[in-house]
């Protein structure tokens, strides 16, 4: 079974989360304390671990823009990057 996690920027702080949909509880989720520097790939996979997910071998992290008021083109952007991940095994995997 693989996910989608993502993570985004918006006022400056970083936020990964997995989305689980269709349940009651809330998506896991892991906020870097820091605003500015993008969180590197090991730093992500180390967020992921935590929560219990592993990026799925082979996957890379994509990147898309989006805007907070669609169609204005002076809204603010929102940078968004995703990756497919799975499960950790319990013990982990790697």
């Amino acid at each position: 079974m693989t996910l989608p996690a993502q993570m985004s920027n918006s006022g400056g702080t970083w936020h990964l989360y997995v989305p689980l949909m269709n349940t009651p509880h809330a998506w896991p989720e892991y906020i870097w304390p820091r605003t500015a520097t993008v969180p590197t790939i090991a730093e992500r996979e180390r967020a992921l671990n935590g929560l219990g997910y592993e990026s799925v071998p082979g996957d890379e992290w994509s990147w898309i823009e989006d805007s907070d008021i669609p169609g204005d083109p002076a809204s603010p952007v929102r940078l968004i990057a995703s990756v497919r991940v799975r499960p950790m095994l319990w013990g982990g995997s790697r």
